[in-house]
């Protein structure tokens, strides 16, 4: 059984980060990923990315990928692992890993979960026809596989994501008819909104979906407008044309490998479903057992990054001794605030106190 300092699941923007951090400072690095290529998500983010220099601003998440992938290669204490799933996190730090029909035992000092979240979806009826997608599918079809979904779609959703996918739409060709967003404001920045305005796609906020139909595809969506407790109003129904229907009605989590580790997790609704309780290390109840990333809280891929640094250096201190670290810690976590500043970054932090832990690792 092979031995490593850390082994870090899951290779996207905070996964990637956190190897590079930890191996970067002396430590052996195992990263784990079940697909078959390193960046998660990054790798179908065509748009520029907001935040600072330090942060990729103004350059794509696909070349960020790129580059986070070339760092992570030039380091010499860092063994990569796709195509392959953790199966279990024990007490002795003993991971449980399937690479293909192999079952592998690693054990760790450390280890970091870093698995990213997933794509709630939205209940009416019909929604299980072909034609319905979530938005990180159609990312992965047009951005991944050049393939569009659709000749027309419908964005429900008025999130930075559902903004941002139903500008690459029409981009790539398809007709945006409306993008739906349940809540009265658009949830994501405006520039993304304002680009899509131009381009006269309407934004319907205080609506949402009551049913689809099709034959044994989707055709038609109908959509109607909710009252302030988010019920459907009877008599404004409007029926759509369509093949296509988007959902961009958020993320969750994928935090259930915490839980079977014995991590204490809580529900925190402005973090997106269940997450473990955290010290300001990342470090959850399960001694040496951390987290990054989205798993821990829905952000942005910046936020991510961030975080991943963090962890990855915290571990290096803690195992190395680095002689800089309150340097470089002081300037990642200054990186965070800024990140974090404004109303969507209030929302976040009420989140991030609710589990925020002190004890003696703090």
């Amino acid at each position: 059984m092979k031995h490593y300092d850390v082994v870090v699941v899951g290779a996207g923007p905070a996964g990637m980060a956190c190897a590079i951090n930890a191996t970067k400072h002396g430590l052996t690095v195992l990263l784990v990923e079940r697909d078959d290529f390193l960046g998660g998500q990054l790798i179908k983010q065509t748009h520029m990315f907001f935040g600072s220099e330090k942060q990729y601003a103004k350059t794509r998440g696909i070349d960020i990928a790129t580059i986070l992938k070339k760092e992570l290669l030039k380091q010499d204490h860092v063994d990569i692992m796709l195509d392959t799933s953790a199966l279990a996190i024990y007490d002795d730090k003993v991971i449980t890993l399937l690479n293909h029909h192999d079952y592998i035992k690693v054990k760790a000092n450390a280890i970091v979960v870093a698995t990213g979240a997933s794509e709630k979806v939205l209940a009416f009826p019909n929604n299980d026809l072909p034609g319905i997608y979530g938005a990180g599918a159609v990312q992965t079809l047009m951005n991944v596989h050049g393939v569009k979904p659709g000749k027309s779609v419908v964005m429900v959703g008025a999130g930075n994501i559902g903004l941002i996918v139903s500008y690459q739409l029409l981009q790539a060709g398809v007709d945006v008819k409306a993008v739906v967003e349940a809540s009265d404001s658009i949830g994501g920045y405006l520039v993304h909104a304002q680009k899509l305005r131009r381009l006269g796609v309407p934004i319907l906020t205080n609506h949402s979906v009551k049913e689809a139909h099709g034959a044994t595809a989707l055709e038609e969506l109908i959509i109607w407008k909710l009252d302030e407790n988010f019920s459907g109003i009877a008599g404004t129904e409007k029926r759509i044309e369509t093949d296509t229907c988007c959902l961009s009605v958020g993320l969750k989590p994928s935090s259930e490998m915490l839980r079977q580790a014995g991590a204490e997790m809580t529900y925190v609704r402005s973090l997106g479903g269940y997450v473990p309780y955290i010290n300001q290390n990342h470090e959850t109840t399960v001694n040496n057992l951390f987290v990054c990333g989205d798993v821990s809280g829905i952000e942005e891929a910046s936020s991510a990054m961030v975080e991943g640094f963090i962890v990855g250096l915290t571990l290096a201190n803690r195992f190395k001794n680095v002689p800089n670290f309150s340097v470089l810690m002081t300037d990642l976590k200054t990186q965070l605030k800024d990140l974090r500043a404004g109303e969507t970054g209030e929302h976040i932090m009420k989140g991030i106190k609710q589990i925020m832990r002190g004890d003696h690792h703090a």
